[in-house]
């Protein structure tokens, strides 16, 4: 856990303990950044205010060396922060104040989600396939023409939801279910941003057409190669 206030990190410290969670704290945007690329760790909390390097610019820099899930912090109200802590990778978010419990639950659900993607490649790995894309969630791996795509968690989470549903809207709370593991709250536009992220890196089918279609008050689609947009 990366945040400069003191009293905070020991209360998160001591909450998610019986949980069986161990939960080292830096205070400083320099130090969590040379321990968050290090490897050691299952998932970052992160704040977004913090001494000498903020956040923000934490998780861009950790992004191009690291997939590691990142939970951001930031105040309520602050709708910018959001969106660009998502924007640049963040696989979750949480205003302040919050309560522990609610941090809790969405520690678990990310951490599930990598307990899965472990167990699932220690037997075989589902490769989903479609057209010019394929996509191992439990790998953390997705291609398109052979290539890397380099893609958050979050993003290979949906990459792999709209391919198995190829040619149906997916709602939105349906993919912050199977994704994100939890139900979207009121004006939560997380899914939103991920796939804007999404359909930015993975750009047009061959050909130019609408790769990922958004459907007015449902959600998404992914569109079969050449059908009209």
């Amino acid at each position: 856990m990366v945040d400069d206030d003191r009293e905070l990190c020991e209360l998160v410290r001591e909450y998610l303990k019986p949980d069986g969670l161990h939960v080292e704290l830096e205070h400083d945007g320099d130090v969590g950044l040379f321990r968050a690329q290090s490897g050691a760790f299952e998932l970052v909390i992160l704040d977004v205010m913090l001494p000498n390097r903020n956040g923000l610019d934490v998780l861009s820099h950790l992004r191009r060396v690291s997939v590691v899930p990142v939970i951001m912090l930031t105040a309520r109200g602050d709708e910018d922060d959001r969106i660009k802590g998502l924007e640049l990778g963040a696989d979750d978010y949480l205003p302040k104040p919050f309560n522990p419990r609610e941090l809790l639950a969405r520690v678990r659900s990310v951490l599930r989600r990598q307990e899965q993607r472990v167990g699932e490649a220690g037997v075989a790995p589902l490769t989903v396939a479609l057209g010019d894309l394929t996509v191992c969630a439990s790998a953390m791996r997705a291609t398109r023409d052979g290539e890397p795509l380099t893609l958050t968690a979050a993003e290979v989470g949906l990459l792999e939801v709209l391919l198995q549903t190829a040619g149906r809207p997916v709602t939105r709370d349906e993919l912050a279910e199977r994704v994100l593991g939890r139900p979207l709250a009121a004006m939560d536009r997380s899914i939103d941003v991920h796939m804007s992220n999404l359909r930015r890196k993975l750009g047009p089918h061959p050909g130019g057409s609408e790769r990922i279609r958004a459907i007015r008050g449902v959600g998404y689609l992914y569109t079969a190669l050449g059908e009209p947009t």
